[in-house]
């Protein structure tokens, strides 16, 4: 699972396109691509196979992803994602930020689709 999510080119987020700058690993930048404007994020924190945490730098505010891949018995594996808005200017921007909190559970289902996909595709 840590594999193909950490591989940019599985991400499938229209009309949001990607681009990682060097490989997954802090300090790498990645760009978002949105219809009319980009946003900036970069890798902080990478515990391989565990977790990550990627930041987006907004104006006077960060918006930080944690995401937690946690293995359980057989081959599940239990994959969360907390969303943090932080900074002075964090409070302008919550109805912003709320629109990500209502469509990431839907987009955690459509990832957690692809790489049953995947990984269906690959024992095969």
């Amino acid at each position: 699972m840590w594999s193909y999510w950490t591989d940019i080119a599985n991400w499938n987020d229209p009309p949001a396109t990607f681009q990682l700058e060097g490989p997954f690993a802090v300090g790498s930048r990645l760009t978002t691509i949105l219809p009319g404007q980009a946003l900036h994020s970069v890798i902080r924190e990478v515990t391989p196979n565990r977790e990550a945490i990627i930041e987006m730098q907004l104006p006077d505010a960060v918006f930080s992803f944690h995401w937690k891949f946690e293995e359980l018995s057989g081959d599940r594996t239990r994959i969360t994602q907390r969303l943090t808005l932080s900074g002075a200017n964090a409070k302008s921007l919550v109805s912003q930020a709320t629109i990500l909190e209502q469509t990431a559970p839907e987009g955690m289902k459509k990832l957690v689709a692809a790489m049953e996909k995947a990984q269906s595709k690959a024992r095969t």
